[in-house]
């Protein structure tokens, strides 16, 4: 076997979890590419009490899924749970295709969302584990390339088949299944198991994928790598702390959250997420409407909120890459306060186009990667055995800030104050951030027994 074969093999567990965020950002804007349409053919008694419901409802699911799904990876492994996330929210997206009203259409989104809302941790707890030593930062920003890459994507679809609503959820469905087999059989267990000290054979693709991955460490350029799967043959267990925790004999649940050392910590990191996401979904909810509150045309508002999202592309490769090189701390509080400063700079009208597109685009740079920062900084803070139910807390609570968001602009809205009200908000929200973000310390020392957590803070 060749060494370049080789080395394009390992580069699978990259792109399948590239892969698999395409597929969660497929689902931050489909469901607003289609409410209009619903709610203008009033196709299954859609109305706009009943895409508030679809909308909220959808949420909720994800949320459900990163607080209390996405924490299994870290008793069953990584893969298993991915490759069960993809599965799940793809039966049920290709079932909102079939749903004869309202209610149900919201029913199969809380149920698809519950799969994508694991789905997130869970790739990104697998690349953390996966990725060389010291790059968690340039790992973690670069897999969530594949979220707004996804958004944009499913937006130009959306262009293309709208009003033909049905085909949106058809093609994010079919997309999930054709996923999961590369997922079941080319992804290795990043988890070590504890079969060997049992005498018995690692299950799945764990085996041959480990295999598949020495041959790499034999041929590459030698490289620092956080541990994977190991062979049935290794005769010594594999350290208790890098176990899964139900494996270990200590699972990993949010009760080990609120045990020193970790409480502070995570309630610092509860509250930036939480407002991370608060700005995610308030500004790709509403920044076209924010946009026409202050004077600027409708397309306008459309093509700014693309603007928003290649510029959130751009952010998250150099915020990873800066993340490694001068410590996650620093630069996800750089990232939070620069955010702050160009979303009070979006409650000036600016006339010239180039200006405000420069703007806008400079504002996606910050605003998305922010959040992403928070979720490499988690992966770094918290040792491998929580690694999966730390994310999971950070993306569950994010994810009630993402349902606040949108409810909170669009009381703005209502009340006629969006402009220039809405930017000051979200400026608010990420000075929130900072401030909470300044408690948590750039490391946690491990408990007795536990291996550090490998990573620059």
């Amino acid at each position: 076997m060749s060494s370049l074969s080789v080395a394009r093999r390992s580069q699978w567990p990259v792109w399948l979890c590239w892969l698999a965020m395409v597929l969660d950002g497929f689902d931050l804007v489909v469901l607003g590419t289609v409410i209009p349409t619903l709610i203008k053919t009033q196709d299954l008694g859609f109305d706009a009490v009943g895409a508030t419901y679809a909308a909220t409802i959808s949420l909720v699911g994800v949320g459900i899924g990163a607080l209390f799904i996405a924490p299994l990876s870290d008793r069953f492994g990584r893969r298993r749970l991915l490759v069960a996330c993809v599965a799940w929210f793809s039966l049920f997206t290709i079932a909102v295709v079939f749903a004869p009203n309202v209610a149900m259409f919201g029913i199969f989104r809380l149920l698809a969302g519950v799969g994508l809302g694991a789905c997130l941790p869970a790739a990104l707890a697998y690349m953390n584990d996966y990725a060389p030593a010291g790059t968690a930062g340039k790992s973690t920003t670069r897999t969530m390339t594949g979220y707004h890459v996804g958004a944009v994507a499913t937006a130009f679809l959306a262009i293309l088949v709208v009003p033909d609503w049905r085909i949106m959820f058809v093609v994010g469905g079919v997309a999930g299944f054709v996923l999961v087999p590369f997922l079941w059989f080319r992804l290795p267990e990043t988890l070590p198991p504890v079969h060997a000290e049992h005498g018995q054979e690692p299950q799945g693709a764990a085996a041959p994928a480990t295999q598949e991955h020495a041959a790499t460490q034999e041929h590459a350029a030698p490289r620092a790598h956080r541990p994977i799967a190991v062979p049935a043959a290794e005769p010594e267990a594999a350290p208790a702390s890098l176990l899964p925790a139900g494996e270990s004999g200590d699972r990993a649940s949010f009760r080990d959250l609120s045990k020193k050392p970790y409480p502070l910590v995570a309630l610092g990191i509860a509250v930036a997420s939480f407002m991370g996401l608060l700005l995610v979904y308030g500004l790709n909810t509403w920044l076209p409407q924010l946009m026409a509150s202050a004077g600027y045309t409708v397309s306008t508002g459309l093509v700014l909120l693309l603007v928003l999202n290649v510029g959130a592309v751009v952010g998250l490769i150099v915020a990873g890459i800066l993340a490694d090189k001068h410590g996650t701390k620093k630069i996800v509080l750089l990232w939070f306060g620069l955010s702050a400063v160009f979303l009070a700079v979006l409650s000036v009208k600016i006339q010239n186009e180039f200006l405000l597109n420069a703007a806008v685009f400079v504002t996606g740079v910050f605003v998305f990667s922010s959040q992403v920062l928070v979720y490499a900084w988690v992966s770094q803070l918290f040792p491998p055995r929580l690694r999966g139910t730390a994310l999971g807390f950070a993306a569950g609570v994010g994810r009630m800030g993402a349902i606040m968001g949108p409810a909170v602009t669009g009381t703005l809205v209502a009340a006629g104050i969006a402009y220039p009200w809405g930017f000051y908000v979200f400026g608010a929200a990420a000075l929130l951030a900072v401030v909470a973000l300044v408690t948590v310390p750039h490391a946690i020392a491990p408990a007795p027994g536990q291996a550090p957590a490998v990573g620059r803070s």
